[in-house]
């Protein structure tokens, strides 16, 4: 993998090309201050190699705001694997979850308008709104769309975004109505796409604008993000990063760093929750602008000062711990999910950041308000978490002690996959005992989900196939797996299932399926699938 062509001596003396030239005039009230005679480049340059060597990253992009009079903007290695074409600051990205932020602050520009408050019911202005129990419905604000405290489970619904679907956004108020809580309302936190796509529709009801048109004429244009768009579909530039992830073993995300293809971006289904694009320039733009609490690099105030506050403040524990440890010293004791943001604290700091994941690349973003500091850390692979990366570059400017965050992210990712690996409910290597109880005709036809839609079972060869009719990648042989259960062979990039047909008088009554591999993302919300056979 050849490095980045873009010299360290270049990048400074333009302050990151364009981008500079557009901050030339801001006055210096408006740009975040932070110690400048800490930051040395040539350390950044090293920690991004070493990550990128020992994680078999093709390329990184990297924006640091309040280090440097003007923000520092780099690539490193190349856009895809077997090319040439280096990352560099204007690359594109899917930034994905970090889409979430946008979403929340286009609803603080209507708050601000008066156009709708935080605390409204939503069926105030979305009146087909339904959660599964009635009883609930009436009392979800828009607050709660934004902080996963409803009480769905992790994930609830993701299938209606990925991967490549025929689903619309508007499906979402649809399914909501037949997904069932896990616990009880406001009561904990698991993560959900599903409501944030409920928000993008609500933007769109009070705005009389698709969410992508609002987001783009009053966030993206507005703070100068030249080169996003707010979906992939709306990508012509030829200066884009690639998609990796390990193909080819066992599991998904096993084998050889390779070649992958977007999946589940191009729709409106999934643009309020994750279908941003945008450059590592764009986003020094938008740390700006949160730093400044609603300010633009031009001075163009776009949300205000309180809306600021409360896009960052809590509203629901994501988890607690007794703090840093030898294995990671900069362990958080506390966090939190904000409206949009994450809320944590950091070696004694309020950080402020989120997570960006999709098919083939993972973005961060982290914002240390105290120290007006922000950093993003965009990657060109899965499976490679950029957040060591984040912590290494966040402990160079804060002047924290020295932690080899390469060793700490390997322990952590191992520990994580042995963890999970433990936990799996069936042999990965060989079917459990049992087998079919009907002749396999029996098990064919068609099965409806109220929420996602049909699978349809067929005779194949000397076998049985399955189709996910609204999800046309989802299709393939269905192998025995165990008493009346069959685990699927979907092409290579797509997480397998187990499909388990509940048998009784004769025939299949219900299927019911988990995802096969323990280490599958949770975005596959199979388990939350439930078939009848259609009528």
């Amino acid at each position: 993998m050849s490095a980045s062509a873009i010299s360290r001596r270049g990048l400074l003396a333009a302050g990151g090309g364009g981008l500079a030239a557009a901050l030339a005039g801001i006055p210096a009230a408006a740009m975040p201050v932070g110690d400048f005679a800490r930051f040395d480049p040539a350390y950044i340059d090293a920690e991004v190699e070493r990550f990128r060597k020992a994680f078999e990253v093709p390329g990184y992009a990297v924006a640091i705001v309040g280090a440097t009079p003007q923000p520092y903007l780099k690539g490193y290695g190349v856009r895809t694997l077997g090319r040439p074409d280096p990352v560099g600051p204007h690359t594109r990205f899917a930034i994905a979850s970090n889409t979430k932020a946008y979403t929340t602050a286009a609803l603080a520009i209507l708050v601000d308008e008066g156009r709708l408050g935080l605390d409204d019911p939503v069926v105030r202005h979305l009146p087909a709104f339904r959660m599964h129990d009635p009883a609930i419905t009436p009392l979800v604000t828009v607050r709660d769309l934004l902080c996963h405290r409803s009480g769905l489970p992790l994930g609830a619904g993701d299938l209606l975004f990925f991967p490549d679907t025929t689903h619309k956004a508007a499906d979402a108020l649809k399914a909501l109505a037949y997904l069932k809580a896990e616990r009880p309302f406001r009561s904990g936190y698991a993560y959900d796409n599903i409501l944030y796509t409920v928000a993008g529709l609500l933007i769109a009801q009070v705005s009389g604008m698709p969410w992508r048109d609002f987001v783009t004429t009053r966030l993206l244009r507005p703070i100068g993000a030249a080169d996003a768009v707010a979906n992939l579909d709306l990508l012509t530039a030829t200066d884009v990063a690639g998609r990796h992830g390990r193909r080819g073993g066992r599991l998904l995300g096993e084998g050889p760093m390779t070649v992958v293809q977007p999946q589940g971006e191009r729709g409106d289904n999934v643009e309020a929750a994750g279908g941003i694009n945008a450059s590592v320039a764009d986003q020094a733009r938008w740390m700006l602008t949160q730093l400044a609490r609603g300010v633009a690099p031009d001075g163009t105030r776009i949300w205000s000062a309180a809306q600021a506050e409360e896009m960052w403040t809590p509203q629901v524990i994501v988890g607690t711990s007794d703090g840093r440890t030898a294995a990671n010293p900069a362990r958080s004791v506390l966090r939190a999910y904000a409206l949009g943001w994450g809320v944590s604290d950091y070696r004694g700091e309020r950080l402020i950041g989120h997570a960006g994941g999709l098919n083939g690349q993972i973005t961060r973003t982290a914002l240390l308000p105290g120290r007006g500091l922000g950093v993003a850390v965009f990657s060109n692979a899965e499976g490679a978490s950029p957040d060591g990366l984040r912590n290494a570059i966040i402990d160079h400017l804060i002047g924290a002690p020295a932690a080899d965050w390469v060793a700490i992210q390997r322990a952590t990712d191992a520990d994580k996959r042995q963890t999970l690996l433990k936990t799996a409910n069936a042999s990965l290597d060989r079917p459990p005992a049992g087998g079919p109880s009907l002749p396999l005709q029996a098990y064919a036809g068609r099965y409806g989900d109220p929420w996602y839609g049909d699978v349809v079972v067929r005779r194949s060869g000397q076998g049985l196939a399955i189709a996910f009719v609204p999800t046309p990648d989802l299709k393939g042989a269905l192998e025995p797996w165990g008493a009346d259960t069959f685990r699927t062979r979907f092409p290579t990039g797509f997480e397998d299932a187990l499909v388990r047909f509940a048998v009784s008088e004769g025939r299949v009554q219900r299927i019911t399926m988990t995802p096969f591999s323990p280490l599958a993302d949770f975005s596959y919300d199979y388990q939350h699938l439930d078939f009848r056979p259609a009528s």
